[in-house]
């Protein structure tokens, strides 16, 4: 599994080391309580239905790029600081990623996670 981020039609992979998280618990803690994550990984949180979504990063002690999408569409990118970064935005799927891994992607583009 891998996250691929397209523009203009061509992919691009930004994340190979993906996890997704499906249960109440995963998606509470997200990145909580974790030193670190590597430079290749994506958490990828699915939604049943579009809805404003907030993230924040207490007790996650790093910088992250996040994702907003509906669909495959980027609603909305933000870099949300370590320990006092707080986000929201448009989606049925959020992907968080290591901080300069979204650098590129811009509202509008597809971002997908491909089996």
């Amino acid at each position: 599994m891998h996250v691929e981020h397209r523009r203009d039609g061509k992919p691009r992979t930004i994340a190979s080391d993906v996890e997704v998280a499906d249960s109440f618990l995963s998606k509470s803690r997200g990145l909580m309580f974790r030193r670190r994550i590597p430079d290749d990984y994506a958490l990828v949180f699915e939604f049943d239905d579009v809805d404003r979504r907030s993230l924040h990063m207490l007790f996650v002690p790093f910088d992250i790029d996040a994702l907003w999408l509906v669909g495959e569409e980027v609603t909305k990118k933000k870099r949300l600081s370590g320990w006092t970064g707080i986000g929201f935005g448009l989606a049925d799927r959020i992907v968080e990623l290591p901080a300069g891994a979204a650098d590129g992607v811009e509202r509008g583009d597809t971002v997908r996670v491909v089996e």
